[in-house]
């Protein structure tokens, strides 16, 4: 796609409509009144300013991803360029938001049957996102891949991750007992520039290197080399992807809570919450945005599930991420949604022009209940469910709203993540937060680390072991 021009970024402007969490559509008792939303307007400039302060240092290096990369999208493209002239597959061994992110993007731009389109029409290797350290799982990689032909990416910040790690010592063994020296040909880095133990096992194996910047996080990590990487090597345009951020960005550069999305979508979701609403559902209406969903879930979970505030007070902050799909779960979650607790605040992805039409074909005249549907199309059909949707949650007076992307491409997902990002951030700040820590996370794995006796965690080794045990009657 080619550099857009004013008029084209306009054109394709995400919307966000927010109707259905007001009381006019659901009910004073669920809804928000403009006065409401006036009283908490200090909130939200409050919010504003603590992330407009903090572009750029600590842990907020993501907001710059946009504008500070020139070189380095150079130098992708020229490297995922010379990847497809090469292999046929690409592997990335990553988990969480190194591989969120690039199975989220991947879904979203190409085609969707993408690894199993013959070479001459997929024109890209296949990619492939390993995210689990299921044994059976490795075994059914290695069953399809042609080593000769794949090149891994091992991407991990701390290069102490024991799942991507774990599958890094697999993957290096069979390439070195493979292609001996020429091992290194097959597997890049995607890590830290000064720190952790990839970037001094890069260094000693000679492998090509991408950094993440330290203020960026995992789950800020898509538009960085972590995701950029994979999204290019599989025919994505990720200038496009930085220029939505970008336009996303300038969007939001104001306070206005009638103009600025991300910030009037965190103060809902914030109010929403001091108001018992602990679930968020993610329901985009196409199958590319499948894994938005999921990419969210791990954004807005990790990044405001935290039991103290700033101050250190215990304030068990956040709300439960819900990934669904629309059509197919009006058919299992949606009664749910409907009729049982009002605990939820339900976003809706629309899609305005999806990339194909596929008309329902003439038949079964003689049946009415099947025969209404000849004539149309199956675009016709998505969007009307999920309008039927919004209207069956607002008319049980569920609290919804609803982001239309204009169509599906490079520019619209880069808009998309980046109004998330700036909404996960403004929400934090609105909860005083650390938004940017994972203390949780940290727990589990500190306990992994102990099982496996690595060194430095024999305390947490002591403790495990000297927990209360099991008891036998509570075991069926």
């Amino acid at each position: 796609m080619a550099r857009l021009n004013d008029k084209m970024r306009k054109a394709l402007k995400l919307k966000l409509d927010y109707n259905n969490m007001m009381a006019d559509y659901v009910g004073e008792e669920q809804g928000f009144t403009d006065a409401e939303l006036k009283r908490a307007k200090s909130i939200a400039d409050k919010a504003f300013e603590t992330v407009k302060a903090n572009r750029g240092q600590g842990m907020m290096g993501w907001t710059e991803l946009p504008y500070n990369q020139a070189e380095i999208v150079e130098d992708i493209i020229a490297t995922a360029k010379d990847i497809k002239k090469k292999f046929d597959n690409f592997v990335v061994l990553g988990i969480g938001g190194s591989a969120l992110g690039p199975t989220a993007v991947f879904q979203a731009l190409c085609h969707l049957r993408h690894n199993e389109l013959p070479k001459s029409k997929r024109k890209a290797p296949k990619l492939y996102v390993e995210d689990n350290v299921d044994p059976e799982r490795m075994v059914a990689l290695l069953d399809v891949l042609d080593l000769e032909k794949t090149m891994f990416n091992v991407i991990t910040k701390s290069g102490s991750t024991s799942e991507t790690m774990s599958q890094y010592l697999i993957i290096m063994d069979l390439l070195k007992k493979k292609f001996g020296d020429k091992a290194k040909d097959h597997m890049i880095a995607t890590t830290s520039s000064n720190k952790g133990n990839l970037i001094k096992i890069a260094k000693q194996e000679g492998l090509k290197t991408f950094y993440i910047p330290d203020g960026v996080g995992g789950r800020f990590s898509e538009l960085c080399p972590v995701g950029l990487l994979p999204a290019a090597v599989v025919g994505v345009d990720i200038k496009q992807m930085l220029d939505g951020a970008a336009y996303m960005d300038k969007i939001c550069s104001t306070k206005d809570l009638k103009k600025n999305p991300a910030l009037i979508s965190a103060l809902l979701e914030y109010l929403s919450m001091q108001k018992g609403k602990n679930i968020s559902v993610m329901m985009p209406y196409a199958d590319s945005l499948k894994y938005i969903a999921d990419w969210y879930c791990q954004l807005w979970g990790e990044s405001l599930g935290k039991s103290v505030d700033k101050e250190g007070n215990l304030v068990y902050a956040g709300q439960t991420p819900v990934k669904a799909l629309g059509v197919t779960d009006q058919h299992s979650q949606i009664q749910l949604y409907r009729e049982g607790p009002f605990d939820k605040v339900i976003t809706l992805i629309a899609v305005e022009n999806y990339r194909k039409e596929v008309e329902i074909s003439e038949g079964c005249k003689d049946i009415p209940d099947v025969s209404f549907l000849c004539g149309h199309t199956m675009n016709e059909l998505i969007t009307s469910e999920r309008i039927a949707t919004e209207y069956a949650l607002t008319t049980a007076q569920r609290l919804n709203y609803t982001i239309t992307l204009p169509e599906v491409n490079a520019f619209t997902i880069g808009e998309l993540l980046y109004m998330f990002e700036l909404e996960t951030a403004y929400a934090g700040a609105m909860l005083n937060i650390d938004t940017f820590n994972q203390p949780g996370v940290e727990g589990g794995k500190n306990a992994t680390y102990a099982l496996f006796g690595r060194k430095g965690y024999e305390e947490t080794k002591k403790e495990m072991d000297n927990a209360t045990p099991k008891k036998a009657d509570y075991i069926i």
